[in-house]
């Protein structure tokens, strides 16, 4: 069924919500911040992830090291990392629903006399225990340029889901208004939905910039941040409003500030402290903007 319209107030509907929230967390020991429906973790992933119930999580949105030598990881060998995702991969199967939902977000690594950029979903493709709906590309404008090949502009996003048969989807909370022709008429009636057009498996939405003047509002000191329109998307798409949302690799935090303006519980998991108090300082300044979500 579709979502709900956005809504910043909770109501007494949401009490199960509440219940598994509080159900999960009572597992998880003590988080580096807690709201009313959020909370953040300090450490592995792959330990954690044990200690959530089968089955408790409705969507898990996240995007792992990509294993190139960035601040936050440990280089592995291209056969340990695919060992590594296998591990973790299915344990984030485990405490999805069985109406569930898995997005994925992977890039490039170079792979020994095979690849210069192998697309990481390649070497997982095993690896991951989900039915895979659909590959979306994200394509935004800025980045690193290059001189012995195309310059990258693009991410992928996969959409995983553990039933094909019964999954969340709710196009009309995601349609793109800008519509060439929104008043064109066939057989009396329009031709173009009234909330706008599906808005394709190409997602043109800007990255979060850094730089003197050219910095984005939401911009954090995490070296990999996602914007939270992209995050917004897939939380609208396929998620309903007082589920309960996590991301194992939190990062920056995008995930948690995006599923509490939307009304969802979420949890994220980040092995680095530094990182989980950028979250944590996010999150307690996003909530001094709105206070209750």
């Amino acid at each position: 069924m579709p979502a709900a319209a956005k809504q910043l107030t909770r109501s007494p509907g949401d009490v199960d919500a509440q219940d598994q929230f509080e159900a999960t967390l009572a597992r998880l020991g003590r988080p580096v911040y807690r709201d009313e429906s959020c909370a953040i973790f300090n450490g592995d992933s792959l330990e954690l992830l044990e200690a959530v119930p089968r089955g408790a999580i409705d969507l898990c949105v996240t995007s792992p090291p990509y294993n190139i030598g960035k601040a936050y990881e440990a280089v592995m060998s291209a056969e340990a990392y695919v060992e590594w995702s296998r591990t973790w991969l299915e344990k984030v199967h485990s405490v999805v629903a069985d109406d569930g939902a898995f997005w994925l977000n992977l890039g490039y690594m170079p792979v020994a006399g095979r690849a210069k950029a192998m697309p990481l979903p390649y070497l997982l493709w095993e690896a991951v225990p989900f039915y895979l709906i659909q590959e979306i590309v994200w394509n935004y404008g800025a980045g690193v340029a290059a001189r012995h090949s195309f310059s990258p502009r693009n991410e992928k996003f996969l959409w995983y889901v553990k039933d094909p048969d019964n999954y969340t989807f709710n196009l009309d909370e995601v349609r793109d208004p800008d519509v060439k022709y929104p008043n064109q008429m066939k057989n009396g009636k329009l031709r173009c939905n009234p909330l706008g057009k599906n808005p394709s498996d190409v997602w043109a939405l800007p990255k979060v910039t850094s730089g003197a003047g050219r910095s984005s509002k939401e911009r954090t000191p995490h070296p990999a941040q996602f914007p939270l329109a992209v995050i917004q998307r897939i939380i609208r798409a396929t998620s309903n409003r007082g589920q309960l949302l996590l991301d194992p690799f939190l990062g920056s935090g995008s995930l948690i500030e995006a599923a509490i303006a939307d009304g969802r519980f979420a949890i994220g998991i980040e092995i680095r402290s530094d990182y989980a108090t950028l979250s944590a300082d996010r999150i307690k300044a996003f909530r001094r903007q709105i206070p209750l979500i």
